[in-house]
């Protein structure tokens, strides 16, 4: 078992390294046919150390700094050559490849960048947050109840950008001696203002239900998964009314723990595909693409496992429900939205048809709906939340003013050290 399992691993490593060797030598070629990026024209970094896995976090944020940027220009601080790569296919916004702390510091002295975004805690945060004289924001890549929501690692930046007033209540639980006033400012879901897309189907009187599940999680604690338990009953049910859409959006690593969960995945795919074929005018939707939008916006009602999209369709305002876990051990923050969110059990999936119709007629959920609404995102009117976004920016502008004319004669030279950390930190990069 022991050598089998080391075996595997190095597979996995060799791999990996032929995977990253393979994406440097692609990226060098594409940064050679690449225009230079314009010397002092930037004044906001989103950092981003990631690879391809964790795409998603920054991936919401095109749409946001996209528009940001008519005013602050953005550029995307890009660490791993294989997300780099990817950003330089997909990305709206110019990306600088700074593989190394020496390629950082390269590309700090040639850009004028006032104001740096975190979208994640990767660890590799740290080799950028060393550089003084300009704003370290986290600004984070979506808004939930976890635990993740809550920790201590919002200190280390000057600033945090947080979406309303649940957020403040749930980060004053746990952060002693911070000044919420002073560093957390309230946006709400900018994202929400860019939910569109083209949509693959022509609108008519059906309803249209987003089924969006997360995966089996890989220990008891996160099995929030709903695909082999609730999924195949409720996607059967809806596809066989003839008045319902259905756009199913599973997590993309769906069944890569539980086998059990990865058939019941390809079954309700399977049952899409022949309801289809049995009626093409359905345009039933299997939704495996990369963008986040649309779906949200489009759906008359969404289903939805514990995840952050409880937040994103909740920043819609739109009715959902919550699928309740099956797993005994499965932590609930009953805190928060869930503690008066719409459950929907394993022994009532068969019964999704009149739910879902009840519901799209329920006033009283419907204000429910609209106080949390409020509670985790404030203002949701169309171009609020993108205003208290731009408006927290030019906070942070003004204040960058005020510090850089208050200390207008210190010495430059002292923020870049000797080098030694620079050089330390290339050790540990191993791509």
């Amino acid at each position: 078992m022991g050598f089998a399992h080391d075996a595997r691993a190095g597979v996995r490593l060799i791999r990996n390294a032929f995977v990253q060797r393979r994406a440097r030598a692609d990226l060098a070629n594409r940064l050679a046919l690449a225009p230079e990026l314009e010397p002092g024209r930037f004044k906001i970094g989103v950092y981003f150390a990631d690879s391809k896995v964790n795409m998603y976090q920054i991936r919401q944020w095109y749409k946001p700094l996209l528009e940001l940027s008519k005013t602050w220009p953005v550029v995307i601080l890009s660490r791993s050559p294989v997300g780099a790569s990817v950003l330089l296919d997909e990305s709206p916004i110019p990306v600088a490849y700074v593989r190394t702390v020496v390629d950082l510091e390269n590309t700090i002295a040639q850009q004028d960048l006032r104001v740096i975004f975190y979208v994640n805690q990767n660890t590799r945060n740290f080799q950028m947050m060393r550089y003084g004289r300009r704003w370290h924001v986290f600004i984070n890549h979506g808004e939930s109840d976890k635990m993740y929501m809550t920790t201590n690692q919002f200190k280390a930046y000057d600033y945090a950008l947080v979406a309303g007033d649940a957020a403040i209540a749930r980060l004053s639980r746990v952060l002693w001696d911070y000044d919420f006033d002073k560093r957390a400012i309230k946006i709400g879901r900018p994202q929400a203002d860019f939910y569109s897309g083209t949509l693959p189907y022509t609108p008519d009187d059906r309803t249209v239900v987003l089924y969006a599940p997360t995966w089996e999680g890989d220990r008891a604690a996160a099995a929030y998964g709903s695909v082999a338990s609730h999924g195949v009953a409720l996607v059967e049910q809806l596809l066989a009314t003839g008045r319902h859409r259905v756009i199913y959006r599973p997590h993309p690593r769906s069944g890569v723990v539980d086998e059990e969960y990865g058939n019941a995945n390809k079954r309700i795919i399977q049952a899409i595909e022949s309801a289809n074929a049995a009626d093409p005018s359905a345009k039933h939707v299997y939704d495996d693409g990369p963008e986040l939008g649309w779906q949200l916006s489009a759906a008359d009602m969404a289903i939805v496992d514990i995840s952050a999209m409880v937040y994103d369709r909740l920043a819609a305002g739109k009715p959902l429900l919550i699928t309740h876990p099956v797993h005994p051990e499965a932590e609930i923050d009953h805190g928060g939205y869930l503690s008066a969110c719409e459950w929907l059990y394993e022994k009532d999936a068969p019964d999704i048809v009149s739910i879902v119709d009840d519901l799209q007629h329920d006033e009283a959920a419907a204000e429910r709906l609209k106080y949390w609404v409020e509670r985790y995102f404030g203002d949701t009117t169309p171009g609020a939340t993108t205003k208290r976004f731009h408006d927290a920016v030019q906070h942070l502008m003004d204040e960058w003013e005020r510090f850089a004319t208050l200390h207008a004669t210190d010495d430059t030279s002292l923020e870049h050290g000797d080098g030694t950390d620079a050089e330390t930190a290339d050790s540990l990069l191993s791509e």
